[in-house]
């Protein structure tokens, strides 16, 4: 057995070294960078990347939720789509909410930024104040909204009747249930876009101000040719993802106003859920309508980044 002695020690060596290699491999930053990285990755490959290859493939499928009665029905679902009208409003609600909802959240999270984003005992209370309302459940802010704005029980209404303002319907009302939907988001969301342009700002160098003020720029002028190029980037990335985020907005209409009145702030996430998950229950049909909606994000999305990102570099 002496003999055998120095095989075990080689054996053991050479494991000692190939683990002393794998600790210099995984010693290197852009090597450990995927270990920090790998448990974001399953949950991303889990929980987005396997449903939304099924989504694709049930689409092709005319199936109900309880996966009884299936058969192949190719792009026939699609078909159905570009012919049903409840899917076409259903477009044009989103799309409206979108175009109204982005802008004003930008707008409103880029002036509230540029006037809270010193570092003062009070500006860091504002902003805390601001943002509280993003970390609630958008559920519990629909109910809390929808009981204010109540025409019979509202606080809001019943102050509005007193100055002269009857008659106000807000989510009870078809033309004004999406306009109202849209000023809640915004009033819950904005915090998020102010805090993202707050670090922007505080990253511009301060040279470019104290500049300016030599040239005799006020603060005007230093807010539009300064502060708003140099937060481009910054601009960019929150125009995007609040594009996509309002891309599915379901929430706060479901909550509200289940769609109504008379369909006119049925979304398209919304019309998504009642198709698949309510009568009739129709899987494919409703996984075909998720791939449509995938399409108009990257659609909409995706010249966005070019145009916002790309043309920088």
């Amino acid at each position: 057995m002496i003999w055998f002695a120095p095989v075990v020690l080689k054996e053991r060596y050479k494991s000692l070294k190939k683990l002393k290699n794998l600790g210099k491999y995984w010693n290197r930053p852009e090597h450990a960078a995927y270990l920090f990285l790998f448990p974001s990755l399953l949950v991303l490959f889990v929980f987005a990347f396997i449903p939304l290859v099924a989504s694709i493939v049930i689409s092709l499928f005319h199936m109900n939720i309880f996966f009884t009665d299936t058969s192949f029905s190719g792009i026939a679902n699609f078909f159905e789509a570009f012919g049903d009208s409840r899917f076409w409003n259903a477009l044009v609600n989103t799309l409206y909410f979108v175009i109204l909802e982005v802008p004003l959240q930008i707008i409103i999270g880029l002036l509230v930024a540029n006037a809270v984003h010193k570092t003062s005992w009070f500006n860091k209370a504002a902003r805390s104040i601001f943002f509280l309302p993003v970390v609630c459940s958008m559920a519990a802010i629909g109910i809390v909204w929808s009981i204010l704005l109540d025409p019979n029980i509202g606080y809001v209404t019943g102050i509005l009747e007193k100055l002269g303002f009857r008659g106000l319907g807000f989510f009870r009302d078809p033309n004004m249930a999406m306009p109202t939907a849209i000023l809640m988001t915004v009033w819950k969301n904005f915090g998020y876009t102010m805090s993202i342009l707050v670090v922007g700002i505080q990253g511009i160098s301060q040279s470019y101000y104290e500049a300016s003020q030599i040239d005799g720029a006020g603060k005007v002028r230093q807010f539009f040719s300064i502060t708003l190029p140099l937060l481009k980037p910054t601009l960019g990335f929150c125009m995007i993802t609040n594009t996509i985020g309002s891309l599915q907005v379901f929430d706060q209409v479901y909550v509200t106003t289940q769609g109504g009145p008379q369909y006119r702030t049925e979304t398209l996430v919304q019309y998504i859920y009642k198709t698949g998950f309510s009568q009739p229950y129709d899987l494919g049909y409703a996984s075909a309508l998720s791939v449509l909606l995938l399409i108009v994000i990257l659609v909409i999305s995706l010249p966005m980044y070019r145009k916002m990102f790309m043309n920088q570099e």
